[in-house]
C-alpha cells in the first residue's frame, strides 16, 4: 500500500502518459530554468527525473532578470504530453511571450525540436485522432477545440473549430486545465473548475462519441482529503498494462506548493468514476512494471563534485559568466553581475523544491571574496522571502536575516558581527496543515546552531505561482 500525497513536492498542472512499461509525467515549471521537467515512474507512486525539455526558452530580458524585469509567475505552464507514432510531443503556452510552443523528440531525453503553433491556447491539450487528424482543446471559462494542420504549426484551414463546454458565469473559477483523450471510441475532456459558492478545486469530465456532437457530463470529484478545504483536481488519467486506470491530479497545499495525488478510476456506462465512494483514498495499491527498481531522489544533498544534478534549477535564465562550479573543491561560486534592488532579482540563484510536511537545508558559505554591501546565503525563495546570510559592512562580516513581509516591507534583522568569513546556515520550514513557517539559524566553527531573526510566515501567492524553494544566492545591494 502507498499513501497520498505523491512526491510531497510542488509538481502542479500534471499530464501523464504510459509508453510500454514506463509512465511519464510533465508539470509546470514556470520561470525556473532549465524548464519543462519530465519525471518517470514504473508504478505511478515513485518518481524520478527523466529530462528537461529545454535549457532556456526565448532569452527575453525578463527571463534573464535584466533592468529590474522578471517573469515570476509566468513562463511555461500546463503542458500537454503525448506519444504518437514513435514520437513524444510536448505542447504548452508561456504567458510572458504569449506564444504556444511545441517540442518533439523520438526519445524522452531528447534532443527536443522546438516549433510554434500559431495562436495562444490556454491550458492546451493535444489529440491525435485515429483518422490522422490533429486537434487542440483549450480555454478558460469556455473550452474550445481547434483542428490543427498536418505539421502542427497552425489551425487547419476550414478545419473543425467549436465551443465544447462553458462555465463562464462561475464567480470563482470556470472550466480550464483541459485534458482530452480518446478511449474505446469515446472522446473525454477532463477539466477543473471551482464550486460556485466558495473556492474549492473540483474535477469535471464531459464526453461524446463524436467531436461534432454534444459533450455531456459533470463533476467527477469534489474532495479535499480532509485537508484545509483544498480540493483535489486537474491532471490526466492513464492506464496500466493490465488495464487498470488511475488519475494523477494535484492539491493546493499552502506555501509548499501544489502536490500530486493519485487515485483509481473505474468506469460505469462509459463514464469515469474517480476515487472510492466519491473520495480520494489515502492508501492505494499499485503494481510496479519493474519491481525492485531504485529511484533517484527528486531533492537532496549535493557536494557539487558532479556538475549540477537535475534536482537544481535556476530562478531564471542563468548567466554562465557569473557562476562557476569547481568539482575538485566541491563549490558553487556566484559572482555578482549588477546591483540588485532585492534578492529575487539576483541572477544565478540555485533552487530546490521544499518538501511536505516539513524540511530543512544547510549550506556552508565562504564569504572571503564579498565586496562591501554584498549578501550571500540561504533563502526560502518566494516573493515574501526569508533568508539568512552574511554581508560585509564597514569592512566587517555580519550575519543577518532578510525578512520580506507579505506587505512588501523588507526587514534586515539582528545584524551580528562575526569574526569568521566562513559560516554555516540552516533554514527550517514547517508546512503541516498549512502552518507555513520558516526559521533561520547560523553557526560559527561548527558550534551550536543559533537562531536569528523572527519566525517567518510563508505564503503561496500568485505573483510567483510556485511552491516555496530553498535557494542559494549572492547579490550586490
Amino acid at each position: 500500500m502507498n499513501v497520498n500525497p505523491i512526491t510531497r513536492l510542488d509538481y502542479p498542472d500534471l499530464d501523464v502518459i504510459r509508453v510500454e512499461d514506463t509512465y511519464y509525467m510533465v508539470s509546470t515549471t514556470m520561470h525556473f530554468m532549465p524548464g519543462c521537467e519530465i519525471l518517470q515512474s514504473f508504478d505511478l507512486v515513485h518518481w524520478e527525473h527523466a529530462t528537461y525539455v529545454y535549457e532556456t526558452l526565448d532569452h527575453t530580458d525578463a527571463q534573464q532578470l535584466k533592468s529590474g524585469h522578471n517573469i515570476y509567475g509566468q513562463g511555461m505552464w500546463a503542458a500537454s504530453l503525448r506519444y504518437h507514432e514513435g514520437r513524444f510531443y510536448i505542447c504548452f503556452v508561456a504567458n510572458d511571450t504569449r506564444k504556444t510552443y511545441l517540442y518533439t523528440s523520438e526519445k524522452i531525453d531528447g534532443p527536443w525540436k522546438k516549433q510554434l503553433i500559431e495562436g495562444f491556447y490556454h491550458d492546451g491539450s493535444l489529440l491525435f485522432d485515429e483518422d490522422g487528424r490533429n486537434y487542440i482543446v483549450y480555454g478558460n471559462d469556455e473550452i474550445w477545440i481547434t483542428e490543427l494542420n498536418e505539421d502542427l504549426t497552425a489551425p487547419k484551414k476550414d478545419g473543425l473549430h467549436r465551443l465544447l463546454v462553458s462555465d463562464h458565469k462561475n464567480p470563482e473559477l470556470g472550466y480550464e486545465g483541459s485534458h482530452i483523450q480518446k478511449i474505446n471510441g469515446y472522446y473525454y475532456i477532463f477539466l477543473i473548475h471551482s464550486l460556485r459558492d466558495r473556492w474549492m478545486r473540483t474535477e469535471a469530465c464531459f464526453y461524446s462519441d463524436s467531436l461534432e456532437g454534444e459533450f455531456t457530463g459533470g463533476d467527477v470529484l469534489c474532495d479535499d482529503r480532509g485537508y484545509c478545504g483544498q480540493g483535489v483536481a486537474q491532471g490526466g488519467i492513464v492506464d496500466t498494462p493490465d488495464g487498470k486506470w488511475y488519475a494523477m491530479l494535484f492539491q493546493d497545499s499552502g506555501a509548499v506548493g501544489r502536490i500530486p495525488i493519485l487515485l483509481p478510476v473505474t468506469w460505469k456506462d462509459h463514464f469515469p468514476v474517480f476515487g472510492q465512494n466519491g473520495h480520494v483514498p489515502e492508501e492505494i495499491e499499485v503494481h510496479s512494471t519493474r519491481p525492485g527498481y531504485i529511484y533517484q531522489p527528486l531533492v537532496g544533498s549535493d557536494d557539487f563534485c558532479n556538475g549540477l544534478l537535475p534536482r537544481w534549477q535556476f530562478n531564471h535564465d542563468p548567466d554562465p559568466r557569473y557562476y562557476h562550479l569547481d568539482a575538485l573543491q566541491g563549490t558553487y561560486t556566484i559572482t555578482t553581475r549588477e546591483v540588485c534592488t532585492e534578492l529575487t532579482q539576483a541572477v544565478n540563484t540555485l533552487t530546490q523544491r521544499m518538501s511536505y510536511p516539513s524540511c530543512a537545508a544547510e549550506v556552508t558559505v565562504d564569504a572571503s571574496a564579498l565586496k562591501e554591501g554584498d549578501v550571500a546565503g540561504l533563502c526560502a525563495l518566494q516573493s515574501c522571502y526569508a533568508a539568512v546570510g552574511i554581508t560585509k559592512h564597514h569592512g566587517k562580516y555580519e550575519v543577518l536575516m532578510l525578512d520580506k513581509k507579505e506587505d512588501g516591507i523588507l526587514d534586515m534583522t539582528e545584524r551580528t558581527v562575526v569574526e569568521s568569513h566562513q559560516m554555516d546556515f540552516r533554514l527550517e520550514a514547517d508546512f503541516c496543515n498549512m502552518k507555513d513557517e520558516a526559521r533561520c539559524y547560523y553557526r560559527v566553527n561548527k558550534g551550536d546552531w543559533l537562531p536569528i531573526g523572527t519566525v517567518h510566515k510563508l505564503y503561496f501567492k500568485l505573483d510567483h505561482f510556485t511552491g516555496c524553494r530553498f535557494g542559494l544566492f549572492c547579490y550586490a545591494a
